[in-house]
């Protein structure tokens, strides 16, 4: 099989974070994922070692990989040894892809722009909601007039280092779509084009919990017709509000429902991830793909780093199974994250 993985995701510290947002398979109010974590294996924090960062970096670079992604689940910049991915991202001309919740934990957000504009392709930063009110009751402890000023200053150090060495990092708003905040998603075009933000990406939403249910757009035909009425909206004001450099904002997967049946993806719709991207946990576990962690072992056991290399996961019998069969698999016929 001809490698083409291109991108890393290595679960840092899932567990260290400063928020509480609703939806947060380890994080939300509703979830007990931590409880059972610590009932199952006596570890409260899930932490990689440091011992295992650069010899990640080295395979990863041997196999083609382009992007590593430090945690999506936590806050990345929360983990310890986090300056050693941006050192490692130099020396071995590999680009860092962050999230970020936004708050810039521990230092200022232009001393943290930087560390993370010179090494970065894309930082994508999570915004729930265009006002106060939406944001925070999503976001738990969000204070959202500092996570705005964070973000100008932000996007000011990196528009002045593009300036002076002519290198552009990307800068995204990252979204969950809910039935709470995205009746704001054209007020969120609205506040990018003030901001200057490069693209707004997003995902619908893993209902991890019977308490948000509810809030997730593919329930029924009617919340499907709320979703499509607000792409209306949202495509017309990405049309009206620009960049200030009169360049439109990128929209992401920010697409069309369609009515199936329940919870499942139309057939054609492919997966994003396989023979693309791999993730290992802070355990050392190896996924194909970000699915919520218990319904990842739904598709096979892919072994654990460091007794199992990334292209040994690459050439094994379950990995090329899965490419080829994984449309009749029950996760993936319902994953949110499968695009046309």
């Amino acid at each position: 099989m001809k490698n083409k993985i291109w991108r890393l995701t290595l679960d840092t510290n899932p567990e260290d974070c400063n928020l509480n947002c609703i939806m947060c398979e380890e994080h939300s109010k509703f979830s007990n994922f931590k409880q059972n974590l610590f009932q199952k294996t006596g570890i409260k924090n899930r932490r990689m070692p440091k011992s295992w960062i650069e010899p990640l970096f080295v395979e990863a670079k041997k196999i083609g990989v382009g992007e590593i992604i430090p945690s999506t689940m936590g806050e990345p910049l929360l983990y310890q040894h986090i300056n050693l991915f941006f050192e490692l991202a130099k020396k071995y001309n590999i680009k860092i892809n962050l999230t970020t919740n936004g708050t810039f934990p521990q230092k200022s957000a232009e001393d943290w722009a930087k560390i993370i504009i010179p090494v970065t392709s894309d930082t994508k930063i999570s915004l729930n909601g265009a006002s106060k009110k939406t944001a925070e009751k999503i976001m738990t402890g969000l204070n959202f007039e500092k996570q705005i000023q964070n973000i100008k200053e932000f996007v000011n150090f990196r528009n002045i280092y593009f300036q002076k060495t002519g290198i552009f990092s990307r800068i995204t708003l990252q979204l969950t779509y809910l039935q709470t905040n995205m009746h704001e998603l054209p007020k969120i075009v609205k506040l990018a084009s003030q901001l200057d933000i490069d693209r707004i990406k997003g995902h619908h939403l893993w209902t991890h919990f019977p308490e948000i249910q509810n809030l997730s757009f593919k329930n029924d035909e009617n919340s499907i017709e709320r979703w499509n009425k607000i792409i209306d909206k949202t495509k017309e004001a990405a049309r009206i509000y620009k960049k200030p450099n009169g360049k439109k904002i990128i929209l992401e997967q920010i697409d069309y429902l369609t009515y199936n049946k329940p919870q499942e993806v139309p057939h054609e719709y492919n997966c994003p991830f396989l023979e693309q991207e791999l993730w290992i946990s802070a355990t050392g576990k190896i996924s194909p793909c970000c699915a919520p962690d218990e319904l990842r072992n739904s598709l096979g056991d892919f072994g654990n780093y460091p007794e199992t290399s990334l292209q040994a996961v690459l050439q094994s019998q379950v990995y090329q199974d899965l490419v080829k069969n994984y449309k009749t698999k029950k996760l993936c016929k319902t994953c949110v994250m499968r695009k046309r």
